[in-house]
């Protein structure tokens, strides 16, 4: 009997159970799409994060770097022999270490000892500055785009062109005087082979060739990002040379998401080597026991192990910046509490038009009660009627949700993200490749296409509300209907 009446009912209530289950279906497309953008800006931030730190790294430890002596320049100088031939073609690299001061590599195994710490990893960060051309007696002067910096004839000076990859913009020269040098600019990150699970690497996939043996830490083999050997036209099998250093290509790996910050990686060993930094590391990568107890063992490692700065990935996350902060913001603030009150609008129209359609009812209700239905009875037809209409509002809703979304995903809008320092280890706390002065126009500004991924539990929601919706609007219907006496509907036919 059940069955049948509501069927009936519903047949003959089509356009007012269509317009409440649209209501319902509006609040609900707009609560999945919502939560939908939010988890795809989530997923946008962690790797952006990622594209940093490493896949499973928590926080980074390094050291701040020392301001400069009163008679340093603080940047790269070249000495090249002056030698009597017209033209002699010469070369020089200079190697330096970035991102901080070094610390010492036992630390690693002192950070990994503190309470909370899983594993931890040590990476050197060097920023290569190649000079190469030809050389005669003469002024020469250096130049980078519109500036210059004298040089002596001895051919000693200080090319410009900052740190970082070689990509960043145009490669300064040496020029005047019979002096005609290019100058190449690039980053070289050293890796500890054995434990290539945590830290730089970890966010890299290899797209052609392998990665390291855990075997490798002496051999001269490097693992190359994809830009990089792109416009270095590098391959696997490839070679190269670092202060007279040869190194074959045996990997080319593309960044997980978003732009590598790191053009060369090499086996740690040989790294501190090249660097002049025996037994140090510039950044030590850090996985914790348990995710919710980070601060806690970020306090411990400051605590034990002085001299250090501590960068974890909330505060890494605090510095960006760009449409992907201003974009998350808004889903998170604007589009929670929008959806909440459309939700909340829909479900009270739901229930005002279930109320209204009870009211119109009176006649029919009247004479069910007249004929012996409880109000118990009346209350439950009425909340069955609603709980369908509930249900196909959810239906309608998940729908549009799911299309919303997919559409979202489909256009994947790019968004910016632009990371500002943390005052710890120069650059991204430390991160690789994110030291030098000249980088931070170029290299920390990431680029991300947007998703809206709807999980499971975002359609679980989206059912449970759609329950709710149409219990609440069921319960205002009920409430009315169990109010009606068998009179009303004598009164209504007069």
């Amino acid at each position: 009997m059940f069955g049948i009446y509501l069927k009936r009912e519903l047949g003959r209530r089509k356009k007012a159970a269509l317009v409440i289950a649209l209501g319902l279906a509006l609040g609900i497309a707009l609560v999945i799409t919502v939560s939908s953008v939010s988890a795809g800006m989530s997923k946008a931030q962690d790797k952006v994060l990622q594209s940093l730190y490493g896949l499973g790294t928590d926080m980074t430890v390094t050291k701040a770097q020392s301001a400069p002596t009163s008679g340093s320049s603080g940047g790269p100088s070249f000495k090249f022999g002056a030698k009597s031939s017209s033209s002699s073609k010469q070369s020089s690299d200079r190697v330096m270490t970035q991102g901080g001061q070094a610390l010492k590599s036992s630390l690693v195994t002192k950070v990994a000892s503190q309470k909370g710490v899983e594993n931890a990893v040590g990476a050197l960060s060097l920023n290569v500055t190649k000079v190469d051309g030809s050389f005669t007696q003469g002024k020469a002067k250096t130049t980078t785009g519109s500036s210059s910096n004298s040089s002596s004839s001895s051919g000693q000076g200080q090319p410009g062109g900052g740190s970082g990859s070689s990509s960043g913009g145009g490669q300064p020269q040496v020029q005047g005087g019979g002096a005609n040098f290019n100058v190449n600019s690039y980053s070289v990150v050293g890796v500890d082979v054995a434990h290539q699970g945590l830290g730089p690497l970890a966010s890299m996939k290899i797209t052609s060739g392998k990665t390291f043996t855990s075997s490798q830490t002496g051999t001269k083999v490097a693992v190359v990002s994809k830009s990089y050997a792109k416009e270095k036209k590098y391959k696997v099998g490839s070679t190269f040379k670092i202060s007279g250093s040869k190194f074959t290509i045996i990997g080319i790996a593309t960044p997980d998401s978003s732009e590598s910050t790191t053009d060369l990686f090499i086996p740690l060993k040989l790294a501190q080597t090249l660097g002049d930094a025996k037994n140090e590391v510039t950044t030590i990568y850090v996985k914790a026991t348990d995710s919710k107890q980070i601060s806690t063992v970020k306090k411990e490692i400051q605590s034990n192990i002085s001299g250090t700065t501590v960068t974890t990935s909330a505060d890494l996350a605090s510095t960006v910046s760009g449409s992907l902060s201003t974009a998350s913001s808004l889903a998170t603030s604007v589009g929670k509490w929008l959806s909440i009150a459309v939700l909340a609008a829909a479900f009270l129209v739901a229930a005002l038009l279930t109320s209204s359609a009870v009211s119109r009812r009176v006649r029919e209700f009247g004479t069910l009660k007249a004929l012996g239905w409880p109000s118990r009875k009346v209350t439950r037809q009425v909340v069955g009627e609603s709980m369908v209409n509930g249900l196909i509002g959810g239906a309608l809703g998940i729908a549009l949700g799911v299309g919303a979304a997919y559409a979202v995903t489909a256009i994947s809008p790019k968004l910016t993200a632009q990371m500002g320092s943390t005052g710890g280890g120069g650059g991204m706390g430390g991160g690789p490749g994110g030291g030098g002065p000249g980088q931070q126009s170029t290299q920390n500004t990431l680029e991300i296409a947007l998703t809206a991924p709807v999980s499971l539990t975002t359609i679980a929601l989206a059912v449970g509300l759609a329950v709710a919706g149409g219990l609440i609007a069921g319960a205002m219907g009920g409430w009315r209907a169990s109010r009606m006496r068998p009179a009303d509907a004598l009164r209504s036919v007069s």
